[in-house]
Parts: C-alpha cells; sequence; structure tokens
C-alpha cells in the first residue's frame, strides 16, 4: 500500500468506484445498428448453423459403401438421380447405386453419407464414375457444425463486435437487447481555457481535454453532450456539476482537483452536498484525482494537465465506467514486457510510462511514445502500454521486465493483439 501522503492504491480507488451502486437501463435495436453495442442478455441459437448437413464442394453425394471396390481400372459406375445447386432442397434420397449431383452448399440428400469432387471422378450427364473407395461419413459438412442448437452466440456483457453480428444474422437474430449507452457530462475548469476554435490571448491555452476524453469515451459506447469549459468560480463550477448531475449517470471534470487556490471541485462538491469519495491516488502521472459521489452518481475530478487526466482515466476511472456501460471486461489486459530503452529514474511513486507494443522473435517490447510530462499528449499517439513501474523501483536498464496495461483496444492505440 502507497503512502498516506501519496494517496490511496489504484486497486483502493477503483475498488471504491466499483462498490458503488450502478443503473443500467436496457433496450431493443436492431441488428444492423448493434456493433460496438454492449449485450444486456445472452443470445441462444435456437437451432444448429449450419441448419442442415452440406456438401462442402461440387462434386457427387453418394454412399461410401457402394464404392468399397472402386479402382481407376473397374470404377464404380452409379446412376445420377438429380442435381442438387444451393438453395434447392433433394427430392428423393440416394439408394444403393445411386448418386446425385451437388453443388456447393446444398443439402445432402436422404441415403447419402459422402461426396467426392468432380475432378476426383469421370461422369457424363447419366452417370459418374467413382475411381476409389470412398469413406462413409467424410466430406460432409455436417448440421451444427459451426453452432449448436442451445449454444449461446451473443454472451451478456460483452461487446457486439462485425464477427458477432455475423453470427447473430446467421441465426436470425434481427434484434437484440443490449445495454443503454450512459450520458457522461464531461466538462473542464480554468480561467486560462479557450475553446478549440478560438485564438488564445496571453496565458491563455486551447481546451484539448473536453476532445481528447469525449473521443475516448464514445468509443467505449458512452454518449458525451456538448461541452462546456467553466471558469474558476466556485458558484459557477457548483452551478455546472449539479446541472449535470440531473442530466447524466456521471459527470467527469478535468481541472481543479489538486491543493491549489484556484483547484475548486473539492468545494463543488462540498457545496452541492456530494460525498466525497477519496481525493489524491498513488501515481504519476495522475494523482490529482477525486471522486465524489451525489445521489447514487459518480463525480470524477481528473488533472487538468492532459497526459495526467488520461492516465487517471485509464488506470482509475475506465474500470468504472465500463461497467456503468455493462461491459464485463471492467480492466484491461496485462502483459508482461520488456524495456526497449530502459528508465533512467527512481520512482518513489507507482508510475504509469505511455508507449507501444512491439514484438520481436515472440518477446513484447515496450518503446516509449515520447516525452512523458504530465502535459504532453503527443506521447498519447501511437501509445497502446501504458509501462506499470512499481512504487520504489530504482533507475530500470534496458531489458528490464515490467507490467504494462494494454490500452489499444479503448481507441487512441495503433495496434491489435
Amino acid at each position: 500500500m502507497a503512502a498516506d501522503n501519496f494517496g490511496i492504491t489504484i486497486e483502493q480507488a477503483r475498488k471504491i468506484l466499483l462498490g458503488l451502486p450502478q443503473n443500467r437501463p436496457t433496450e431493443e435495436i436492431s441488428l444492423t445498428d448493434a456493433t460496438g453495442r454492449i449485450l444486456s442478455d445472452d443470445v441462444i441459437a435456437a437451432s444448429p448453423l449450419p441448419p442442415f448437413a452440406r456438401s462442402p464442394y461440387d462434386g457427387y453425394a453418394l454412399r461410401g459403401e457402394d464404392t468399397v471396390t472402386a479402382t481407376e481400372k473397374e470404377p464404380v459406375v452409379l446412376h445420377i438421380t438429380e442435381e442438387i445447386p444451393a438453395g434447392k432442397a433433394p427430392s428423393r434420397s440416394v439408394g444403393p447405386m445411386e448418386c446425385a449431383k451437388i453443388l456447393t452448399g446444398a443439402p445432402i440428400p436422404e441415403g447419402a453419407n459422402t461426396t467426392v469432387k468432380y475432378e476426383q471422378t469421370a461422369f457424363d450427364d447419366q452417370s459418374v464414375q467413382i475411381l476409389h473407395p470412398l469413406k462413409p461419413h467424410r466430406d460432409i459438412v455436417p448440421a451444427g457444425e459451426d453452432v449448436a442448437a442451445g449454444t449461446k452466440v451473443g454472451i451478456r456483457g460483452s461487446v457486439v463486435t462485425p464477427a458477432v453480428v455475423g453470427l447473430l444474422a446467421a441465426i436470425g437474430a434481427a434484434r437484440v437487447r443490449v445495454y443503454a449507452r450512459p450520458q457522461i457530462t464531461v466538462f473542464s475548469t480554468g480561467s486560462e481555457l479557450v475553446d478549440v476554435d478560438c485564438t488564445p490571448g496571453p496565458a491563455q491555452i486551447r481546451n484539448s481535454n473536453y476532445y481528447t476524453i469525449k473521443s475516448l469515451l464514445e468509443t467505449q459506447g458512452a454518449f458525451v453532450p456538448a461541452h462546456q469549459t467553466v471558469s474558476d468560480d466556485l458558484d459557477a463550477i457548483a452551478d455546472a456539476m449539479k446541472t449535470a448531475l440531473t442530466q447524466s449517470q456521471m459527470v467527469l471534470t478535468t481541472g481543479g482537483a489538486s491543493v491549489g487556490d484556484y483547484d475548486l471541485i473539492p468545494a463543488a462538491l462540498e457545496r452541492i452536498g456530494a460525498a466525497l469519495l477519496f481525493r489524491k491516488v498513488s501515481m504519476k502521472p495522475g494523482s490529482a484525482i477525486l471522486a465524489g459521489e451525489f445521489q447514487g452518481k459518480l463525480i470524477l475530478g481528473l488533472s487538468g494537465n492532459p497526459a495526467a487526466a488520461m492516465v487517471g482515466l485509464y488506470t482509475v476511472g475506465m474500470p468504472y465506467i465500463r461497467s456503468l456501460l455493462g461491459r464485463s471486461d471492467t480492466t484491461f489486459p496485462s502483459l508482461r514486457v520488456l524495456l526497449r530503452d530502459g528508465f533512467d529514474k527512481a520512482s518513489p511513486q507507482r508510475r504509469f510510462l505511455r508507449g507501444r507494443l512491439e514484438i520481436e522473435d515472440g518477446t513484447c517490447y515496450f518503446r516509449e511514445t515520447g516525452g512523458q510530462g504530465n502535459g504532453t499528449i503527443s506521447s498519447f499517439v501511437g501509445c497502446d502500454l501504458l509501462a506499470d513501474i512499481p512504487e520504489g523501483a530504482p533507475a530500470l536498464p534496458a531489458g528490464a521486465a515490467v507490467s504494462a496495461l494494454y490500452i489499444g483496444a479503448a481507441g487512441l492505440g495503433e495496434h491489435a493483439i
């Protein structure tokens, strides 16, 4: 556990947030609108997929036992009873010394128990010559080969990916029940901030935090309404917070979460009657992070420094947000990686470095993507790993092994495992 002056641990902060009650309404939507949504119910295949045994290629469906004596010199000759293209049901069964001409994907007729490709036979319009023995129960795609009846093809709490969409379409799930997208209000505090389309005056900067966080939350499935920037005024911050809480399931702020004279988020929580859950988490960057609760809704205050805000959001806030979305995988996967270039600073606090995953000869490496300063947002470009440097670690040489959070699937990384 971290020392008290460093704040609570990341794990303690996550546990506090995940212990809050969550309201997760659901809705039924068309499968065409389901990509990226979170299933709120299991989806069960009522019938097998494919629903019937079918041919894997163009050829002939026949009885394997009729071909036991077949050779190239003395082929077995079978009578062709019908042609079965894909989409047509067989009109009769296959009897002894008979076969059906069949095309890829067509249903296997009753009586047939194997198939043979055209190119492995000699044939005319009436008959086919089988040139070698064919084993029964081979070269047939059985009913249910892909999915057996009763199988879960969609799992509650999972993301609907393109592959899941295809599977749901194949079983006829035209509509699915998903968790409604939670609304999360994001606003930034700071009299120095102007919007993206404004020219900053002396001592002013553009507000990038809103756009970065909105983009990340939307890749996860949340809805983020139009933004606002609030000046360093307690009444204005408290009013904005109170209004946001009436409209959204969660409020996320940047700036004003530390201990300076203009860090007014804690006072705003007190002003609106919210309970302070914690204030400061032992990590770098992003330790200036606090959480409050008002009528079951979370207010999460992040650092105003762009990189610190993102690290705090990924490590502390995202498990709660993914849970609010209804996801069962609330945390990012962790990898064991080797540092490409080492890290030449001791880490009295737990530290997270921005970098990218490189895989070489089966070994996972971490390479920094740029500067690691609290305000250096550029190093999140191309970043799909957050290397987790333990509290109390000395300077680490190249090749040192550390854990890293894989965040590439969260929308900002460029790699995929």
